[in-house]
């Protein structure tokens, strides 16, 4: 038969073994308790270390250590440490999930080779948290002009690939002529040449993000810096002023979201050609 009492009937914990176990409930606001002790009711509006503030329908506050004690729907219950938030995983302005060991890797032999600064800029802006941890070193020609030279110079390899952002490559362009003519020589078969549509790297900011309807159109004769900015009613006498302007726009980039999109695939696909 059945012993209720067990083989021993000194033992202790019977008690506990008949007891029905307490619901535990973690903190969290607007959750309606009522203090089992004296039956004050009200709605957490606070969690202060090791406590509960419970606010009644007048408007009382009055504060609880956490624990036992208290009820919920009428049943007995223990009030337990707000649960922890979930840890979200970092992203960079890329939009990739950051790594958790932020420390630059090793600079590989590939690279990544941009026409002028801004370029150089505007990537380490968006992609520079996945160039450093990836190993990838950005470098800037002065103009597309200056590749073929630069390559006689310091050739690439299956062990030292290039990637390479052109501007306004677009089919009969003079970009787009001198691209073709480098991937025809000894040097196409370890890069990857590739670009934007637009005149200037400059344009590969979204407007909306700059804070301006659209981008100006500059007549030909006009350099295209000097052309925007005068358009926008920018100063643009100098250098100087160019470089203002530069970081005007700049500064107006947080990630990936501001963007030209014809930009954001290019550069993700030489990124890609030279971690491979």
């Amino acid at each position: 038969m059945d012993d209720r009492y067990g083989t021993d009937v000194l033992s202790t914990g019977w008690r506990d073994r008949a007891a029905k176990p307490v619901a535990r409930i973690a903190v969290e606001r607007d959750l309606v308790v009522e203090v089992a002790a004296d039956g004050f009711c009200g709605a957490v509006v606070g969690t202060p270390a090791g406590h509960v503030e419970l606010e009644d329908r007048h408007g009382r506050v009055r504060l609880f250590p956490l624990g036992p004690g208290f009820l919920v729907d009428g049943a007995a219950i223990v009030l337990t440490p707000p649960a922890a938030a979930p840890v979200q995983r970092a992203r960079t302005a890329s939009g990739s999930f950051a790594a958790p060991d932020s420390r630059a890797r090793v600079a590989r032999a590939s690279r990544i080779l941009v026409e002028g600064r801004h370029d150089a800029e505007l990537v380490e802006r968006v992609w520079g948290d996945d160039l450093r941890a990836e190993g990838v070193v950005v470098e800037y020609l002065q103009g597309v002009d200056l590749l073929g030279a630069m390559l006689d110079e310091d050739p690439p390899s299956a062990e030292r690939r290039y990637g390479v952002l052109v501007d306004h490559l677009v089919p009969g362009s003079k970009e787009s002529r001198i691209a073709d003519a480098i991937l025809r020589t000894r040097h196409g078969a370890h890069m990857r040449i590739v670009g934007h549509p637009y005149i200037d790297v400059w344009q590969c900011v979204l407007p909306s993000s700059v804070g301006i309807p659209a981008w100006p159109e500059v007549p030909r004769g006009i350099e295209y810096k000097v052309g925007v900015c005068r358009a926008l009613g920018w100063p643009a006498r100098d250098q100087a002023d160019l470089a203002r302007a530069w970081q005007r726009i700049l500064a107006s980039v947080k990630s990936y979201r501001d963007l030209d999109p014809a930009l954001l695939g290019r550069v993700e696909e030489l990124i890609d050609f030279v971690t491979q």
